[in-house]
């Protein structure tokens, strides 16, 4: 059942109105029929560009792509890009059409899409147009190329993840020479930009189906981040592991909750163990130091891959820290939240969880109560008076002035004991109780 939305339906039965054929197109019937609520809705047209400027001439319109026959109309202050049935002419980049030829049958420009799930029009005076199947492929699940599958991933090497992103999407299976495809031409993301790819790679990470899309495609991943390729078969030696180290990774990214910054984290926590591995003399795998060099290859790899400054600096704290040991008394989690900060002491607690899914039975109980008295000890930190950080004192550094200190250095030195004092419950944090030992401190730092 396709219900479009009035902002949608006014373009469709305006161009109608005044002889044109139009359909909904792409994404948004694909997600109608899954019975999903689509987040876009896009429209194919035979009119040209300049005819629905035309018919659109009392609405704000913005010239989105006119020289590939798309325009951008807003509807009740809602995007409804409308697109010239086309096909394009040759990719020399492997990205984008050299040019574009406008055609008259909706038929014609459903061929150039990149899968059949993308490939079906709707129109409520027509119904659904469906020359490739694509309504059978979302029955089997199913990702499945329109054509001939090389020549769709020469056109757009970009394709390739979109592939994967759609199947974990939906957790959905990749069609056999759709498949054989991707392996094959898995170099043409060389040609894309890393701002694309860091996009379709987060998108692929928060599906449910990422777990499959990493164990199929291990070559796609390395191809895109090559650090994690000496991950991929690479034997712990270790009774805390059942898997290689990819293996690991794939099981605890699809164990996590769908967060980007989560899985990222975790996507990256253990792609330094190939580079500190080593043996012991009853021959088992360590790692040691890898959190922190991981976190130096994740810095990297996140700054070529242009993410936000937000993001990089909180996965970088995850993988550095995914192997830390836990505190286990009321001033050392106080000091960690200081430290990490409460989000990000949330986060961790749930990649060590993941981590911990991903691993063999070896000691799980242990591990399993280690991490629970942490959780615990946590929500009972956090119900008594906070400080976690100097901010948190009820005495600040202006106080601290007004109790005689000169500003300087010695503020921060101040203030830092007093925070110290105060998780390790020497103090509490109150006015009256830290004044008289700020004075104090004062007194030893300028003595008369």
């Amino acid at each position: 059942m396709i219900i479009i939305p009035t902002h949608a339906l006014t373009v469709v039965e305006r161009l109608e109105h005044y002889g044109y054929e139009a359909y909904v197109v792409g994404g948004c019937v694909r997600d109608s029929l899954l019975g999903r609520n689509p987040k876009d809705w896009d429209v194919c047209t035979n009119a040209l560009p300049e005819e629905v400027l035309r018919v659109f001439k009392r609405f704000h319109v913005i010239k989105t792509g006119l020289q590939h026959g798309t325009v951008t109309v807003m509807v009740d202050k809602q995007p409804v890009e409308v697109t010239t049935f086309r096909i394009d002419g040759d990719y020399s980049d492997n990205r984008h059409p050299d040019s574009v030829n406008f055609v008259s049958r909706v038929e014609e420009d459903l061929a150039r899409r990149d899968f059949t799930i993308n490939a079906m029009a709707y129109s409520p005076a027509r119904g659904l147009v469906d020359a490739f199947d694509g309504q059978a492929d979302l029955k089997a699940g199913i990702i499945r190329c329109v054509g001939e599958p090389d020549a769709r991933f020469n056109e757009d090497g970009l394709r390739i993840l979109r592939a994967l992103r759609f199947a974990a999407r939906y957790n959905f299976g990749i069609e056999t020479e759709t498949a054989f495809s991707i392996h094959r031409n898995r170099h043409l993301l060389e040609n894309v930009s890393v701002e694309r790819i860091y996009t379709e790679l987060k998108g692929i990470l928060v599906g449910d189906g990422v777990l499959g899309m990493m164990q199929a495609f291990p070559d796609v991943f390395s191809i895109i981040i090559p650090e994690l390729a000496p991950t991929i078969g690479f034997d712990q030696h270790n009774p805390h592991h059942c898997y290689d180290v990819w293996t690991h990774t794939a099981h605890a990214v699809q164990a996590a909750p769908a967060d980007e910054v989560i899985r990222l984290a975790l996507l990256l926590h253990d792609i330094a163990k190939p580079a500190t591995f080593t043996r012991g003399d009853d021959g088992k795998g360590h790692f040691y130091d890898h959190g922190d060099k991981g976190a130096d290859t994740a810095r990297c790899i996140l700054r070529h891959l242009k993410s936000d400054t937000a993001t990089l600096e909180n996965v970088v704290t995850l993988v550095r820290e995914h192997d830390a040991t836990l505190p286990t008394t009321a001033p050392g989690m106080r000091r960690c939240i200081g430290r990490l900060g409460l989000n990000t002491l949330h986060q961790l607690l749930t990649i060590k969880q993941a981590d911990m899914d991903a691993q063999s039975t070896h000691e799980r109980p242990q591990k399993q109560a280690t991490l629970r008295e942490a959780r615990l000890l946590l929500e009972d930190v956090l119900e008594g008076t906070p400080a976690y950080s100097v901010g948190d004192l009820a005495l600040a550094g202006r106080d601290l002035i007004a109790l005689g200190l000169k500003p300087g250095p010695a503020m921060g030195s101040i203030l830092k004991t007093l925070l110290t004092e105060v998780q390790d419950e020497i103090l509490p944090n109150t006015r009256e109780a830290l004044e008289p030992r700020a004075i104090e401190l004062i007194n030893q730092t300028q003595p008369s």
